[in-house]
């Protein structure tokens, strides 16, 4: 392992490599570009707060973990050209490298590149080796070593001061799997105490800290995240990402019916297809989710952050994948629109209550199979 990701301040800038955004590694092509329109984003952590339904289009966009092999500059520029409203942004060592030097100074370059593409942005933490190059999303936030903790906390506590500064709409992590010889009640603890400070930052920068459940992760279901929700007090900054292949995956309900579960919550949306039971992200077509009861019921939430394809396992073909991507949702959105209009939100759906709790009592449709156990407990 490198002395670089072992040391006790990995984060200090002795410790960070070259400025991925300098003007020497912009394309140069794309240095000036006509602003693309878009809707406003609004201020930082409201997008995703429920409103009326029917207030505003869905918001697409396309997660840079699917562009690794193009410079983040010209992902950006590719999405605008191709219509999307936003990115979902992975922190990484190709894009806006969260431990390089002048941190402070190529945020504020990508912030101004967004502003002028018309692109939304949700900062996401899912970097495969970023923190150590041989563990996969290792160190996490239930390692047994309390300075490993420290430096996975301490990498989103840098994304939340990222997204302020980028006026992101949130901030996405997930727990981490279970380490060997720790039991859940342990892993739970470290869960919360670890990303305590998270949420004191989240709070302070306006911006929610949004959980994703993950198969085969600790926090694996929606159930998982209240569990959490509950043991940290309900706070204001927590809200959820919810990945709509996951809910195909392994949630004992039908998508369409997690989102309307998770409404309150919501701060963040993934999307992408995928099977019962698999945890294998797909282009859509390649699964089985039936997408138009899907958007229709997160259209109907009045959800305002960005849904974003993530495709991580693509970049090899990720400009094709994108292209193909915004077409499929929106047919898949319209398709959906007539539901909206007259109000149908399907079966056992419920309306968002207000002050984000569950209404007592509530009809939900019959609960699916439970799936079998994924392989390999995190994002492909």
């Amino acid at each position: 392992m490198s002395p670089d990701r072992t040391s006790p301040d990995p984060m200090s800038p002795d410790h960070m490599s070259p400025d991925p955004m300098s003007p020497d590694h912009m394309s140069p092509d794309h240095m000036s570009p006509e602003p693309l329109p878009t809707a406003p984003a609004g201020p930082a952590g409201s997008p995703g707060a429920p409103r009326h339904p029917g207030a505003a289009p869905l918001r697409f966009g396309y997660g840079t973990n699917g562009l690794t092999d193009l410079r983040l500059d010209d992902a950006l520029a590719l999405l605008a050209d191709l219509g999307y409203d936003g990115v979902g942004l992975t922190l990484d060592h190709m894009h806006l490298d969260p431990l390089a030097p002048d941190l402070a100074a190529r945020t504020r370059r990508v912030a101004h590149r967004l502003q002028a593409l018309g692109l939304g942005v949700t900062v996401e933490t899912g970097a495969r080796y970023v923190l150590d190059p041989r563990r996969k999303h290792g160190p996490s936030l239930l390692d047994p070593d309390p300075d490993d903790r420290a430096r996975r906390a301490g990498l989103l506590l840098r994304a939340v001061r990222v997204a302020a500064d980028l006026g992101a709409h949130a901030v996405h992590c997930f727990s981490g799997t279970v380490p060997a010889g720790t039991d859940p009640d342990t892993a739970w603890k470290r869960l919360a105490e670890a990303l305590a400070p998270v949420l004191d930052a989240a709070t302070a920068a306006g911006v929610p800290l949004a959980v994703e459940p993950e198969p085969g992760h600790l926090l694996a279901t929606l159930d998982d995240f209240h569990r959490l929700r509950h043991a940290l007090g309900d706070p204001d900054a927590l809200g959820l990402t919810l990945d709509i292949g996951h809910c195909q995956c392994l949630e004992p309900l039908p998508p369409a019916d997690c989102v309307r579960a998770a409404a309150p919550w919501l701060r963040h949306v993934q999307i992408e297809d995928m099977r019962r039971g698999v945890h294998e992200h797909l282009p859509f077509g390649d699964g089985e989710i039936d997408f138009p009861p899907v958007l229709a019921a997160l259209a109907a939430t009045g959800y305002q952050g960005l849904t974003v394809v993530e495709l991580p396992r693509h970049s090899h073909a990720g400009p094709r994948f994108a292209e193909r991507s915004l077409p499929f949702l929106r047919r898949a959105a319209t398709t959906a629109a007539p539901a909206r209009a007259t109000g149908d939100r399907g079966p056992g759906a419920v309306p968002a209550p207000p002050g984000g709790s569950r209404p007592p009592d509530v009809p939900r449709p019959a609960p699916r199979p439970a799936a079998p156990a994924t392989p390999e407990g995190s994002t492909p």
